[in-house]
């Protein structure tokens, strides 16, 4: 009878894993799927195209240590607070744009390396942007 009632206890606090969307369709909350796209030189059309999911899949070279990586990260899509002084340093041309869900929540955010701030953004998630 205990353990029954600490499994029923455990399953109402976790949700089992799944939550409901407003169509009554329950989706994982950690899904995501993500589609990643680099222009080295910064203009013209990607040359560099991926797809991830997690659970692990896609087109993303190593796909599993990706969604390890983004599950280290914290906010790994967040753009640089308002007011946060810079330094003046030019990493490159490079222009990352990745659209899709994370843990279930939209993302559209492009990653650049025009200062200090947006490259160590950049920094932070440069796994999801492979050479070659």
């Amino acid at each position: 009878m205990k353990v029954s009632v600490l499994v029923f206890a455990t399953l109402a606090v976790t949700g089992c894993g799944h939550h409901t969307s407003g169509s009554g369709t329950p989706h994982r909350v950690t899904q995501t799927s993500l589609e990643i796209s680099v222009t080295p030189g910064g203009k013209g059309p990607p040359t560099k195209l991926w797809t991830l999911r997690c659970p692990p899949a896609g087109t993303l070279p190593d796909p599993a240590r990706a969604c390890r990586g983004l599950a280290a990260v914290d906010k790994p899509f967040a753009p640089v607070p308002k007011g946060v002084a810079c330094t003046q340093i030019y990493g490159g041309s490079q222009v990352a744009e990745v659209q899709g869900t994370f843990r279930g929540e939209p993302v559209n955010t492009r990653f650049t390396r025009t200062d200090g701030c947006q490259i160590a953004r950049w920094d932070k998630v440069r796994f999801l942007f492979p050479p070659g």
